[in-house]
């Protein structure tokens, strides 16, 4: 399931990170041909019920997609084009700089 769409004159794909046993959904924002940044939401195991009673990413990602392209769409229209994870706990969520989890996330 990959989502292609434009904002502003960026190329914006997204999509669950493919054969992932956790909730993580990427986006890359890309100028023409070159990778600008990713962004990327991640939902700890102990936070799906947040989402969705079953779990099932599918239904999540159909419920919550409008709201995470708002983040990106903000993200862009501030000019914040570093690599973010929006991280959802199951009492809050938080926005962190992607190369602060390099031990938990990888883009490949």
């Amino acid at each position: 399931m990959d989502n292609q769409w434009s904002y502003k004159g960026y190329q914006i794909r997204d999509s669950l990170r493919p054969g992932s046993k956790h909730f993580q959904y990427f986006y890359v924002v890309s100028e023409g041909e070159k990778k600008k940044c990713h962004y990327c939401v991640w939902i700890v195991d102990e936070a799906l019920s947040r989402f969705s009673r079953s779990g099932d990413f599918a239904s999540i990602v159909s419920s919550q997609r409008e709201t995470w392209n708002r983040w990106v769409e903000a993200k862009i229209d501030s000019g914040d084009f570093g690599n973010k994870v929006l991280k959802y706990d199951p009492d809050s969520e938080k926005e962190i700089d992607l190369s602060e989890m390099t031990t938990h996330l990888s883009m490949e």
